[in-house]
């Protein structure tokens, strides 16, 4: 089942009745009381929930309704006054055999650490390269590095490929940098919500999204996220350019790449990435149920089970 992914930009007040979440416009609320859909309600089944984004300093939610989007593995993001994303709560005990589980991840090796960052690498320069060529772009000296990926990336070919990637798609004066020009913006926003995802289904499969192959930081708490995602990287930029293509010949854009600002409309076309097609295992899933697969097939790398991660292509 596809999960939804929920926006509130505007004032609210979250509840929940009978394993619904209430959205109420009125900012009126009680889990206690009797609610019932009306114009200025909504009701969602929490267990169609995949993501929530509280993106607005007047959204009100209850501790029982975050409890119960946590209780079912739901991604809350609270993005702070800029807008961007700031936080991410995750369910501590989605998986029955989680201590299980992360015994098997404390207890991997450098050796199939490395391997499994070998295969997450070139699996991520083969999409860059799947990108370029969406985009009219040469692709053929990604799939020539992607050949020559070896085990850990120890001579990075990762970076290589960046440097190329980034010119090719968006010109030779465009940086790739956190707080840089836009489309850093769009971008940033579209990876936070696709971290957000990955996230959540590691700690479904019973993983701990801190303990990473590859990243490690005592400052950050998804690491293994971070690893994870990088495959999925190239899908978040392939709506980008979309977006870019339809924003910049807007009057509310303007005609300059530099004018490009998240506003709400942009907003909405980035939660579509939970559910963008990709291919994955020789069929066509949302983005939400590839990452189930993805992750599952981590779990199994960590117990012996499995030897390769199913990462996911983009649909020629």
């Amino acid at each position: 089942m596809i999960k939804k992914t929920l926006y509130f930009g505007n004032p609210c007040y979250l509840s929940v009745k009978d394993e619904q979440l209430v959205i109420d416009s009125r900012l009126r609320g009680n889990d206690n009381k009797e609610q019932t859909e009306t114009k200025d309600t909504r009701l969602i089944p929490v267990e169609d929930i995949g993501v929530v984004l509280l993106d607005h300093y007047g959204v009100v939610i209850s501790q029982w309704a975050l409890s119960s989007l946590l209780a079912n593995n739901v991604a809350v993001i609270v993005c702070d006054k800029t807008h961007h994303p700031a936080g991410l709560l995750l369910t501590l005990s989605s998986n029955s055999l989680q201590e299980e589980m992360f015994s098997h991840q404390i207890a991997a090796t450098l050796p199939l650490k490395k391997q499994l960052w070998q295969q997450t690498i070139k699996v991520k320069i083969k999409n860059q390269a799947a990108m370029l060529k969406q985009a009219t772009k040469d692709e053929k000296p990604l799939l020539e590095l992607a050949a020559k990926v070896t085990s850990g990336d120890d001579d990075n070919k990762e970076a290589r490929a960046a440097r190329y990637y980034w010119k090719e798609l968006f010109g030779a004066d465009f940086t790739r940098e956190r707080y840089g020009e836009p489309p850093n913006n769009l971008l940033n926003y579209g990876y936070a919500i696709l971290r957000a995802c990955v996230a959540r289904s590691l700690v479904g499969s019973g993983l701990l999204p801190t303990l990473g192959i590859h990243h490690h930081n005592q400052y950050n708490a998804y690491c293994l996220a971070d690893d994870i995602m990088e495959p999925y990287r190239p899908f978040v930029d392939s709506i980008v350019v979309r977006i870019m293509e339809e924003e910049m010949k807007s009057e509310e854009q303007g005609a300059e790449r530099g004018e490009l600002v998240l506003t709400p409309s942009v907003k909405k076309k980035l939660l579509e990435i939970p559910v963008l097609d990709v291919l994955i295992g020789e069929e066509v899933h949302p983005l939400m149920v590839g990452l189930q697969r993805t992750t599952a097939s981590l779990a199994k790398c960590f117990t012996g089970e499995e030897k390769r991660i199913v990462y996911p292509s983009f649909v020629s």
